[in-house]
């Protein structure tokens, strides 16, 4: 199981208990693994959950540093959210989905031109590909909308 796994799994067990109310600046411990704990509090709230304080040794325990720029994509380590040249397509681009897992999405077509700087084009462009709503990173439309 990994660290980020083990962090959610206790994280959800504090918000399970119905006889905890978490107010903001409170602190806590949470245990990973058999000689981990982290001490952290809380520093805000959003809609769907709680936003707690980190420092660099967690940081560095949970690795996400890494997480969040670079992955594994078929055994070998690729940057996650930067679009490059593709192979299949015009571009592609590694991005992580909500699951965990990492997916390539390829984009654009390999025989045009991107002329965004034409007001009308882009105009057209965005409204075609319904860009005020791109959807979720790990489609193609995205990573196209955000390319014009």
């Amino acid at each position: 199981m990994s660290n980020i796994q083990q962090l959610m799994e206790s994280l959800d067990r504090l918000s399970d208990e119905a006889t905890l109310a978490i107010q903001l600046h409170d602190s806590f411990d949470i245990e990973l693994g058999e000689h981990f704990v982290i001490e952290t509090g809380v520093v805000g709230f959003t809609d769907d959950g709680i936003i707690l304080e980190s420092d660099d040794d967690m940081l560095e325990y949970l690795s996400l540093h890494d997480m969040l720029t670079e992955a594994e994509y078929q055994g070998r380590k690729v940057p996650l959210g930067k679009p490059m040249q593709g192979d299949v397509k015009k571009s592609k681009v590694y991005v992580r989905k909500p699951n965990g897992k990492v997916v390539k999405v390829n984009f654009g077509d390999k025989n045009m031109r991107i002329k965004k700087n034409s007001p009308g084009h882009r105009k057209s462009f965005r409204a075609r590909h319904h860009c005020e709503n791109p959807g979720p990173r790990w489609k193609a439309r995205y990573w196209s909308c955000r390319a014009w």
